[in-house]
């Protein structure tokens, strides 16, 4: 039996970004519907709005979700408190140091899973007593790993490092990517970009028309003096190259960066303004589809593959 299938009690060993702006209970309830693993994104939520959609969720599936948490997030605590409150069972940390919480959900019997994008912080996550690591590559959209090791060279030693249940991120959005990051060692798939272009997703009809346009190379890690994220080119990643190439300070690039800048672009649809993020296998989709038909084409396209490759 698939381990990361045994943990969360899914069918198929999919989990769904929680992604800030595109994941909100509609998205998270479909995938867990069809199988998957749904996942809230609490990054872009405040604590109030974040218990709305774990009760909407809940409402619309009796299947397993849980909730992505940046650990940067500015009211940490009282986000933490609430999961415990209204009693989501599945937690994804990401961006921070998994000593700071993992005790304190496991305590409470929640499953906690860290996101990595090295072999070196994994070995941090079994030390602090996670029940699975993300491995997340260069490929990925948001923020990103400054290290940039793509997915199929981080797999492999993030395999060796660790013995823990290993989902692969980071450019996989199609049966035969899951087929072979489970070749590399990985047990299931973290699936982003693909679920934030469905009809499900929260993020604005602008952002995903563009991103369903995008041809290859129109993505650029870029911000790695803040936080390095994968930017669409665009007016506002232009302006950010064009600092960085001047030398700009941290301090320049935050005020460039300013507040809810990602909210503009994600959520509002502002394609000049906005911070427009997306991995970078944006460009292998061009129609906007439902959670349901996703992942039935991954099921069948994996299942193909795997056929294939045994004949």
């Amino acid at each position: 039996m698939n381990r990361i299938c045994q943990l969360f009690k899914i069918d198929y060993p999919i989990v769904q970004g929680g992604m800030v702006w595109c994941s909100g209970w509609r998205l998270a309830a479909a995938v867990s519907n069809a199988g998957g693993l749904g996942l809230l994104g609490a990054g872009s939520m405040h604590p109030d709005v974040l218990r709305e959609h774990i009760r909407k969720c809940k409402a619309a599936t009796n299947k397993p979700f849980g909730v992505n948490v940046p650990l940067m997030y500015p009211e940490i605590e009282s986000v933490m408190n609430l999961l415990v409150e209204e009693g989501v069972k599945i937690v994804f940390t990401s961006a921070g140091n998994p000593k700071a919480w993992t005790g304190f959900l496991k305590e409470r019997g929640i499953i906690v899973a860290h996101v990595v994008s090295s072999s070196k912080f994994a070995v941090k996550c079994e030390e602090a007593g996670v029940d699975a690591i993300v491995a997340e590559g260069f490929e990925a959209g948001g923020h990103n790993g400054r290290e940039e090791t793509t997915t199929l060279c981080l797999i492999p030693a993030v395999r060796k490092a660790t013995s823990l249940p290993l989902l692969a991120a980071g450019g996989i959005g199609t049966g035969e990517a899951l087929l072979a990051v489970q070749a590399l060692g990985a047990e299931g798939a973290q699936i982003g970009t693909r679920f934030a272009l469905t009809k499900e997703s929260s993020a604005h009809e602008n952002f995903k028309q563009l991103c369903l346009n995008l041809n290859e190379g129109d993505t650029k890690l870029l911000l790695k003096k803040l936080s390095p994220t994968r930017l669409i080119k665009g007016d506002f990643m232009t302006a950010v190259e064009a600092a960085e190439a001047r030398g700009a300070s941290v301090e320049e690039l935050r005020e460039l960066l300013g507040r809810g800048r990602a909210k503009k672009g994600l959520f509002e649809g502002d394609m000049k303004e906005g911070e427009l993020e997306i991995g970078q296998i944006a460009s292998l989709f061009h129609q906007i589809q439902s959670v349901d038909e996703v992942m039935s084409e991954i099921v069948t396209a994996y299942n193909q593959a795997l056929k294939a490759i045994n004949n």
